[in-house]
């Protein structure tokens, strides 16, 4: 199959299935989008979600969060990913906003780059999301789906990736192609153990196509193997003494 034909069924395929894809961070302006993409880094938009509507009621505009400490900022993100980093960030990005852009959220891309905590992904999101300028964000899901099904060739970096992707999707589609694949990615073309058996993309699907699906399900499909504890073991571990200290979980 060509790659255009590739490219078309995938289109074709989501533009009737999911014609109005969003992201599934909550936000209700520019600065807590990005705010949210910041801190989504590495970590699930379930999480974010959860932590943001505290920090949006403290902070709820970026003048609020320039003036915030780091140790404060921390305080509401602890349970994100890097942390400390993420409230650095935060804390950097606010006080930029307020000196050198009038409180706003730039649209230029270069702009957005210079704020701390912005990289390339989180720029394209903003100005993909916010300003509807053509752009998609790779992501780890958006890198994954875009290498499986095929729409890239050989594309071994996030960038590599963004480029054939930018040059092979039709400019209108673009933002909505980001949504696609990074849902695709998170509900049915899983890291670990895609769900080929219920994906609708199998019929041109590279991964699925050259048999390595069927390997991944064979190898879970492994029924465990029983407990052969022995009586007399199981009998011992009943009578240990619980660990003390400070329980993994707590750390």
């Amino acid at each position: 199959m060509l790659k255009k034909e590739r490219y078309k069924l995938f289109v074709d395929y989501f533009s009737k299935h999911q014609p109005n894809p969003v992201t599934e961070l909550h936000y209700s302006n520019p600065y807590e989008l990005l705010v949210a993409v910041i801190l989504s880094a590495q970590c699930t938009d379930k999480r974010i979600n959860q932590i943001t509507p505290a920090l949006f009621e403290r902070f709820p505009a970026v003048e609020a969060l320039a003036e915030a400490s780091v140790e404060e900022i921390f305080s509401y993100i602890r349970s994100v990913s890097y942390p400390n980093n993420k409230a650095k960030h935060l804390a950097g990005m606010a006080k930029m906003l307020v000196e050198q852009f009038d409180s706003e959220v730039p649209p230029a891309y270069s702009d957005l780059q210079k704020l701390p905590g912005v990289g390339r992904k989180t720029a394209n999101v903003i100005v993909s999301i916010v300003f509807d300028t053509p752009a998609i964000a790779v992501d780890t899901h958006v890198f994954r789906v875009a290498n499986r099904i095929g729409l890239t060739t050989n594309a071994k970096t996030p960038l590599a990736v963004e480029m054939q992707l930018m040059e092979h999707l039709p400019k209108q589609t673009l933002g909505m192609a980001h949504h696609w694949l990074i849902l695709h990615g998170r509900y049915i073309c899983l890291a670990r153990r895609p769900k080929c058996e219920v994906c609708p993309l199998t019929h041109f699907c590279k991964y699925y196509q050259s048999g390595k699906a069927a390997l991944v399900l064979n190898k879970t499909a492994k029924v465990a193997k029983p407990n052969k504890t022995s009586p007399a073991k199981a009998a011992k571990a009943k009578t240990l003494k619980p660990a003390t200290g400070t329980p993994a979980d707590d750390l």
